[in-house]
């Protein structure tokens, strides 16, 4: 089965194709190790659920090679918190990360607010929104299904995209959060205002966070991108599964007009 990985040795990895970023034919996308990461903590909290993680991108990703490492920061009886460094093969760190786990517990039904989402039944099969691809090589955009919903494309603007993505590893089936992340992260690009070859945006962290385990294969992403002329943006996005909605992801964005 494809993967966007193959593990070297323990907690050591290399990208495959699929896993390779536009930017660089040399740096992976960063979705697919934010699934890693998430697979390093919850093999590490294995009684809570992982429900918010936070990533840091200090360098470009090497496909060529890469370890992830995490640690317990605190444990509690209702919360546990961590930290991960994913550093390339000369220790310099590349994603510096953090994560929240949350005692899950049988309650009786409680009122809540609902988020009116898109209907997989209706998706319509599409392609990846074409971004600038700086090399010949095939991507993580060649890897992925995605389809949309009626009268929807992926135009410039704020989008909704369903995807179902590789597994991380061929040797395993991945968890349903480490399958959120590829989508998670690809907010930005998906909700961008114009095209890469007026203006470049670019986001040094990413936030997602749950409030239900996703169920489904298939995924969706309903974002938006607001740019300032400051230079400063933020990428927002709803992340829902086949039965509705289940967290957000986040981005600040770099924006500078080429």
């Amino acid at each position: 089965m494809a993967a966007f990985f193959r593990e070297l040795k323990t907690n050591e990895f290399v990208g495959n194709d699929s896993a390779r970023g536009p930017w660089s034919e040399d740096a992976c996308h960063a979705g697919p190790p934010s699934g890693l990461v998430a697979r390093a903590v919850e093999r590490l909290v294995q009684d809570k659920q992982l429900v918010r993680l936070t990533l840091d991108m200090v360098r470009p990703i090497p496909l060529a090679g890469f370890k992830v490492a995490a640690k317990i920061v605190k444990e509690g009886r209702m919360m546990t918190t961590c930290a991960v460094v994913l550093s390339d093969r000369e220790g310099k760190a590349c994603i510096n990360a953090t994560s929240v786990h949350l005692k899950t517990q049988v309650s009786k039904e409680v009122p809540s607010a609902v988020i009116a989402g898109p209907n997989f039944d209706d998706a319509i099969p599409g392609h990846f929104p074409s971004l600038l691809v700086n090399h010949d090589k095939l991507t993580f955009a060649d890897s992925v299904e995605v389809a949309y919903p009626p009268g929807e494309d992926d135009s410039a603007g704020p989008t909704t995209i369903w995807m179902r993505s590789q597994r991380l590893l061929e040797t395993e089936e991945s968890s349903p959060f480490q399958s959120l992340c590829p989508l998670a992260d690809c907010g930005n690009g998906i909700s961008r205002n114009t095209n890469l070859s007026e203006v470049s945006f670019v986001n040094p962290d990413l936030t997602i966070a749950i409030h239900r385990v996703p169920q489904s294969e298939w995924l969706a992403s309903q974002a938006i991108s607001i740019w300032q002329p400051s230079g400063l943006g933020m990428s927002q996005a709803t992340l829902f599964d086949t039965e509705g909605a289940i967290g957000v992801a986040t981005q600040t964005l770099l924006v500078s007009a080429r």
